[in-house]
């Protein structure tokens, strides 16, 4: 039954994308197969960037199930570094070697994609792909549309359940404030061998956060005095031993994996990524066998608790300008594809959050086994807003590479908080403008 209907929105989109080409201005007509679109019996071959196929089953999934309704269309995947994507990608675009598809990682380097003209106007397929798909807005510029996104992760609290009922404290019911997160980890910490909570070192654990929750706060404005709070609030906590320090799990290279999944930490703020990943290493034994369920992250104040404000950029596909002609009308079509509701049911039921919400993607997201089943992750998952960590902007990674420089200075002691602030503001104002 899913590929019936699969199938259906994929003819609608290739009969939508001929009779674009029927309508040329010469009035001449064409066939998909004149144009070796994919849409009639001519084999296309599309090819498209990935990373860690071994453990990031999504790409092959989207190839798999569109080449299912398009069997004449074959997408190869081309790997590349997950760590060293975003330059390797770049330079293969520069020099003419990328594939014809590639993606884009998240939001923060998308403007430079697309004012560098690496990104092929896309605004035909986003008319087609739904209100359904929240995160399509991001990739507009200019009125043109230049990307379909087909994830969108947020940012929950993971906690363990078992944990918790060793400490004695009851499992959460809602949504909290980071002060109250803050009471909770001190209490947990108390009454268990395990730390309080765990926070991992990049930036975007704290100032994703201050960014998206923080009224008024604005990461061009060049005041960045709504990241304090955060970090004094971090700081108390690891003063007090509630997690564990920044300086430990950098020179001790920890992973939030592990911490979270043999049970060093009680709980953890972490992408809607790990659900997947939980699951997996708890099957393989990677990690430990216990009960757990996620919640909202932690709210900026109590005016958020019923609609949580998280953060987090989306992931999506773009058409490189490059591509041959020939193949255009078949990379549409698997962009419309990946944004579509049939292309989340898909990636729902291996545990990722697509871009596209409905109920239907609910049903299969929960229908996973091995996902809490509880009320409160089902809460998290379809009742939240989600803000994009890099807003969309020419200087967003200059911004963002300075800010990083002071989350290390700030959390190593090296800088009070008032003094990194001050610095990063100093050299956004100096290097950005």
């Amino acid at each position: 039954m899913k590929h019936h209907v699969m199938r259906s929105a994929g003819v609608a989109i290739a009969a939508a994308l001929t009779l674009a080409a029927c309508s040329s201005d010469d009035g001449s007509s064409s066939t998909p197969d004149d144009t070796g679109s994919g849409s009639g019996d001519e084999p296309v071959t599309l090819t498209m960037s990935a990373w860690s196929l071994d453990s990031t089953p999504e790409f092959q999934l989207l190839a798999d199930e569109f080449n299912a309704i398009n069997p004449n269309v074959t997408v190869e995947l081309q790997e590349y570094d997950a760590a060293e994507y975003d330059t390797q990608i770049t330079a293969d675009l520069s020099a003419g070697a990328a594939p014809d598809l590639y993606i884009l990682k998240n939001l923060k380097y998308f403007a430079t994609f697309q004012d560098g003209e690496q990104l092929v106007d896309v605004s035909d397929v986003a008319d087609g792909v739904g209100e359904g798909n929240g995160a399509l807005d991001f990739y507009e510029v200019d009125g043109a549309t230049w990307a379909v996104p087909y994830r969108q992760d947020t940012w929950f609290t993971y906690y363990n359940k078992s944990l918790f009922d060793e400490a004695g404290i009851a499992h959460p019911e809602g949504a909290i404030t980071w002060d109250e997160y803050a009471d909770l980890a001190n209490q947990l910490n108390d009454g268990l061998d395990a730390t309080g909570s765990y926070q991992h070192s990049w930036q975007s654990t704290l100032q994703g956060f201050a960014l998206a929750q923080t009224p008024g706060a604005d990461l061009f404005s060049g005041d960045f005095s709504f990241l304090a709070p955060y970090y004094d609030r971090v700081l108390a906590m690891q003063e007090s031993g509630a997690q564990t320090d920044f300086a430990t799990v950098q020179t001790n290279q920890l992973t939030y994996q592990a911490q979270f999944g043999t049970q060093e930490a009680a709980m953890m703020n972490m992408g809607s990524w790990y659900v997947a990943t939980l699951i997996a290493q708890q099957e393989s034994g990677e990690a430990e066998d216990f009960e757990w369920g996620f919640m909202p992250a932690p709210q900026y104040d109590d005016s958020t608790l019923e609609t949580p404000v998280s953060f987090g950029d989306p992931t999506a596909v773009g058409i490189n300008p490059q591509i041959d002609e020939a193949k255009m009308d078949a990379a549409k079509e698997f962009l419309a594809f990946v944004g579509s509701e049939d292309a989340a049911s898909a990636l729902a039921q291996i545990g990722i959050k697509p871009a596209f919400a409905s109920d239907a993607v609910t049903e299969a997201y929960f229908s996973v086994a091995g996902l809490p089943q509880d009320e409160l992750s089902q809460f998290a998952f379809g009742t939240h807003e989600t803000l994009p960590e890099n807003p969309v902007s020419l200087d967003t990674a200059a911004i963002q590479n300075i800010l990083n420089d002071a989350h290390s200075a700030i959390l190593t002691d090296s800088v009070s908080v008032e003094d990194g602030i001050a610095e990063a503001q100093e050299r956004v104002a100096n290097e950005v403008g």
